[in-house]
């Protein structure tokens, strides 16, 4: 006997909910901020509408399904099912958080404040909830694929990302690391930089557009194009790569497609990976070992 579906309601705490955290009472928040020159009652406002769009999805939920939430700092520990559809209340970077986290399992983005979201993946009102929820679960339902990228470490460690995945130091010291493409004729290179960045097509609506556009990438004729959400193919850069007696410069920026690997084997203390700017989900890496990154077999499937 097959369960019934799960809604698995994603938000995140509100910025007055983290007022009221630190600060104890309304009075107490409402003082901290007049003493910064800010008035407390837009952000009173905007915790409200997310309250009333939370409870307008939990009553579009149809009475024989299972429902439960997840606040966004707890979805590492949370463990989703194959039977869920799972409905992210928020901002479009909610459902880069929660992507990494899934298996198949249809998407539905719900945007409380519309107007002040681009909406790029919370495509729905609060009001059309019960219509999207229907539609997760349809045969044939017009759902978006988009294309991840993932990191994979040769210590079998995994890390997936729907915008784009950072590798580099920690902090801001330099990372050292030897860069390979073994789709350009072997091409390896050692290199110190400020990291790797390696998006998609979703992503490049974020960190990774602001890098291409910094190289120039709208007026020069060799730079990478910027791929769409649903393409299977990824473009990377190297941020401010430094020549060096020891280190190059000709290997910092390109594109991936389909079975394309960038391998970085590590020549430092200790390398990060990280995934859509989740600095707590990390992939730890040392002297010596190998990252292959690249477009990730799974993708995100987004309903509407």
């Amino acid at each position: 006997m097959s369960l019934p579906p799960r809604a698995v309601l994603v938000h995140r705490t509100t910025e007055y909910e983290e007022l009221l955290s630190r600060h104890g009472t309304h009075g107490q928040a409402a003082f901290f901020l007049s003493s910064r020159g800010r008035a407390i009652d837009e952000i009173v406002e905007r915790h409200r509408r997310t309250r009333r769009a939370l409870a307008e999805v939990t009553a579009a939920v149809p009475l024989a399904w299972r429902q439960t939430r997840v606040e966004r700092a707890d979805l590492d520990r949370f463990l989703f099912a194959p039977e869920d559809v799972v409905v992210v209340v928020g901002q479009d970077g909610l459902v880069a958080n929660v992507s990494k986290y899934l298996a198949g399992q249809p998407v539905v983005g719900i945007d409380p404040e519309p107007g002040r979201n681009p909406g790029v993946l919370v495509r729905h009102r609060p009001a059309d909830a019960r219509k999207a929820l229907a539609a997760a679960l349809a045969s044939g339902a017009g759902t978006t694929e988009l294309t991840m990228v993932e990191a994979v470490a040769d210590d079998t460690q995994r890390l997936l990302a729907l915008n784009e995945i950072y590798l580099g130091a920690p902090s801001h010291q330099t990372s050292r690391y030897r860069l390979s493409l073994a789709g350009d004729q072997g091409a390896v290179e050692a290199q110190a930089s400020s990291g790797v960045l390696v998006g998609t097509g979703t992503g490049a609506t974020g960190w990774i557009r602001s890098v291409w556009q910094e190289r120039g990438g709208a007026r020069a004729d060799d730079a990478p194009r910027l791929p769409d959400p649903t393409e299977k193919r990824l473009v990377w850069f190297v941020r401010e790569a430094w020549p060096s007696p020891t280190t190059g410069t000709s290997l910092v920026e390109g594109e991936l497609v389909e079975d394309d690997r960038l391998t970085l084997t590590v020549e430092s203390e200790r390398l990060v990976a990280f995934g859509d700017g989740i600095e707590t989900d990390t992939v730890e890496l040392t002297w010596g070992q190998q990252v292959r990154i690249g477009v990730c077999p799974q993708r995100l499937r987004l309903v509407g």
